[in-house]
């Protein structure tokens, strides 16, 4: 359903850093890097999309966070949901919402929220049972 996202960032190397230690707890892995456009997209390891872009805005204008928006990463496990929040907090991204049960969702929803250092809310999930 989704081809790609994109997020607006200010600081190429800042949000790279970010997000190359998410996707990395994530299994993403990098499709392409040009920090001089600059931007940079990762993809899942098995298949060719959905993409997770960032980069400067094309307009050139300043980078904005939407109010109301974000984006939610699916994670494999709720293990890997706290791997990932921390390494977003590790990197200079705020918490949200700790990783943890939102059965308001559904009885098996885990998920951590955080913004990255440019204030996009950004969302981790599992929506598979605990690991026995």
């Amino acid at each position: 359903m989704i081809s790609h996202v994109c997020l607006g960032v200010t600081d190429f190397d800042r949000a790279f850093s970010f997000y190359s230690a998410i996707a990395a707890e994530l299994g993403l892995r990098l499709k392409f890097c040009d920090a001089k456009r600059p931007w940079a997209g990762w993809m899942p390891a098995e298949a060719p999309r959905p993409l997770l872009v960032i980069g400067a805005p094309f307009d050139v204008h300043v980078t904005a966070p939407g109010n109301g928006q974000m984006i939610a990463l699916l994670a494999a496990s709720r293990d890997t949901v706290a791997r990932t929040h921390a390494a977003a907090l590790a990197h200079g991204g705020s918490c949200e919402g700790p990783p943890g049960l939102r059965p308001d969702y559904h009885a098996d929803y885990y998920g951590g929220y955080f913004r990255d250092p440019d204030g996009n809310k950004l969302c981790v999930c599992c929506h598979e049972p605990a690991q026995a």
